[in-house]
């Protein structure tokens, strides 16, 4: 009696552990892709289902967004320049079944796949794209990635280049470079600015040439504003022929006295 008992609770543990391993539980962003007998019979999940224990298998698939660090990669751009580039690339599952079934190690086969669409990125770009067309890298590499991923059920959303190390020789060349494009532009407006004062130089003397009251009219008033400064010694031009019209307007006052005053004259 005591072995046949000790036989049905032996029974009904294996049972209650069948029935365990039997139920399976996938959370809302993970699939389950299950094996029966070692043929694929296909995804499921969310939620719980039933699998048939020893027969079937399950493999967990995380369907979240997964972001992956690309190291720093050496490589020599088209224009022959030595730089160490890293990037960061964004990528999911939307096949489980092709994540399991067509590659082995879907992350780490990204992630080689990424390394080297990097370095094949960096060695077909110029220096001066990698660095003001950053853009249009980031989509010729998620591009490059995701059509080698596909296959495998792999959707790569973003790739990003994080950061660009140039040589110190090549700092210096830029900096240089930069300072002489500075001292340019600088030049230029400094042309532009003496051009448009000579403009209004020649505007100027064009009107002084219709109204030459005009000229005396601007030596009062730099007389004036060089008499704020009370130390200073003013040499103001007269025009030659105001003096000769003064000389003569002299000239007649003294004949006039002389006529009109013999007596004293005499």
């Amino acid at each position: 009696m005591a072995s046949v008992t000790t036989v049905v609770g032996v029974i009904i543990v294996f049972l209650i552990v069948l029935l365990f391993s039997a139920v399976k539980i996938v959370q809302e962003y993970e699939r389950g892709v299950i094996f029966r007998l070692g043929r694929l019979k296909g995804p499921k999940g969310p939620g719980w289902f039933l699998i048939i224990p020893m027969i079937d298998r399950m493999v967990r698939i995380d369907l979240r967004v997964v972001t992956l660090d690309i190291p720093a990669q050496e490589a020599i751009t088209r224009d022959n320049v030595t730089v160490r580039v890293n990037a960061v690339a964004y990528f999911r599952v939307i096949d489980p079944s092709a994540a399991i079934v067509q590659v082995e190690d879907y992350r780490r086969a990204t992630f080689q796949i990424a390394q080297t669409s990097l370095r094949s990125v960096l060695g077909q770009s110029d220096l001066d794209e990698l660095l003001i067309h950053r853009d249009e890298i980031n989509q010729r590499l998620q591009k490059i990635i995701d059509e080698s991923t596909t296959p495998w059920g792999i959707k790569v959303s973003i790739v990003e280049v994080k950061d660009v190390e140039l040589p110190d020789t090549m700092k210096r060349a830029m900096a240089r470079q930069a300072e002489a494009e500075r001292e340019k532009r600088a030049k230029i407006i400094h042309a532009e600015g003496e051009f448009q004062a000579a403009q209004q130089l020649q505007n100027a003397a064009l009107v002084i040439a219709q109204a030459p009251a005009a000229i005396q009219l601007r030596y009062l008033q730099t007389l004036t504003e060089i008499a704020v400064e009370k130390n200073s010694t003013i040499i103001f031009p007269v025009p030659i022929e105001f003096l000769g019209s003064m000389g003569k307007l002299a000239e007649s006052i003294i004949k006039k006295d002389a006529v009109e005053r013999p007596d004293q004259t005499e």
